[in-house]
């Protein structure tokens, strides 16, 4: 079994329950409420923001050229690409690029950011992208599910997200990921392969917790 299979047995079925949970439930059937939208739409920008910091890291703790091509590949898009088409769309919903570059991360979206740069910067590229795969994956799962239900097509606005994550070009990347992961697992004991899957689980579990602070529109107490 590839490592990666053994992550997917783990990944899963946390993935699945995001997908039960009333955020995407709802967006799933077009009644999710807009502003419960909006305000991950602006959450989501910041995080990309620390994000697109990984792929640096793994630039820099990459061995081989092409490793590091790829990793500036997907650095460059998120930048380039991810990060204006993301502002366009937030237009849509009447949200300011000054809005979203104003926007705090709430308690969810600032722990899981800085527990995905701690690994990354202490720990082998390996962790790195045990850290970051289940954002790639997880998305790709989602948007994959949601992109046959056409339910959840029928929203103008909500379909063109869900789209988004179902494009060939979207698990092109999340694909290379899954197969950088493989490679580096290879020829690690079994305490190594240990530590990537507690990674890998706790990073899919914060994709679940960003989801529920979104939908309550979590913000800091004090």
């Amino acid at each position: 079994m590839q490592f990666s299979q053994r992550l997917l047995l783990k990944g899963k079925p946390i993935w699945e329950a995001c997908l039960e949970h009333p955020f995407l439930k709802e967006l799933s059937e077009g009644t999710l409420k807009e502003d419960k939208f909006c305000f991950y739409v602006k959450q989501d920008y910041v995080y990309l923001i620390d994000y697109i910091k990984l792929f640096a890291l793994g630039m820099v703790k990459a061995d081989s050229l092409e490793d590091i091509q790829a990793f500036a590949k997907c650095a460059n898009a998120i930048v380039n690409i991810e990060m204006d088409a993301h502002t366009e769309y937030a237009k849509k919903f009447g949200i300011t690029r000054e809005e979203l570059e104003a926007t705090k991360p709430n308690a969810s979206n600032l722990s899981y950011t800085k527990f995905m740069l701690q690994v990354s910067s202490e720990g082998s590229l390996a962790e790195l992208v045990a850290a970051l795969l289940p954002c790639m994956w997880s998305y790709a799962f989602i948007g994959k599910t949601l992109a046959k239900n056409s339910k959840a097509l029928e929203h103008p606005l909500y379909s063109e997200w869900i789209l988004t994550y179902a494009t060939e070009e979207y698990n092109k990347e999340n694909d290379w990921c899954i197969k950088l992961m493989d490679k580096l697992a290879e020829g690690l004991t079994e305490r190594q392969l240990q530590k990537l899957e507690e990674i890998f689980i706790i990073s899919s579990k914060y994709e679940y917790m960003f989801w529920d602070g979104c939908y309550k529109k979590e913000s800091w107490v004090i």
